[in-house]
């Protein structure tokens, strides 16, 4: 089965590029548009389509393995994997992003977003994640 996804990066953004590409295949992964089974496009093909170099999307795809969500096979390409939720959460990884997430707290509010606001998109984006 392959999957027909439209991703979109903003290279204007603070951060590299493989953490845009891997941020936004993992909101695809978790919210359920990207299911197991569905093929990912070659890192070749995706650097294309995104303007970046293809070791930059391989980066991605292979940290994604790492956590469980695509399995790489050569010739096969990247392929989403049946995920079990991790039974315990690692401190590091929770750590590393509750920092990310009081670094865009910081630049919502910098950019003029009330608290009140802040708290009701962040409420929104749990559920469609959920």
């Amino acid at each position: 089965m392959t999957s027909h996804f439209e991703l979109q990066i903003d290279l204007s953004q603070p951060g590299p590029a493989y953490r845009h590409i891997l941020d936004s295949l993992r909101a695809l992964l978790v919210t359920g548009r990207l299911k197991p089974g569905d093929r990912l496009p070659s890192s070749r093909v995706l650097s294309e389509d995104l303007g970046v170099h293809f070791n930059t999307v391989a980066e991605a795809y292979r940290l994604l393995a790492e956590e469980g969500w695509l399995t790489l096979q050569r010739r096969s390409g990247a392929v989403v994997a049946r995920r079990e939720t991790p039974r315990k959460v690692s401190k590091i990884a929770a750590a590393d992003c509750i920092e990310r997430l009081r670094r865009l707290v910081a630049e919502m509010k910098a950019i003029g977003m009330a608290s009140s606001d802040i708290r009701d998109e962040f409420a929104r984006t749990v559920c469609e994640v959920e």
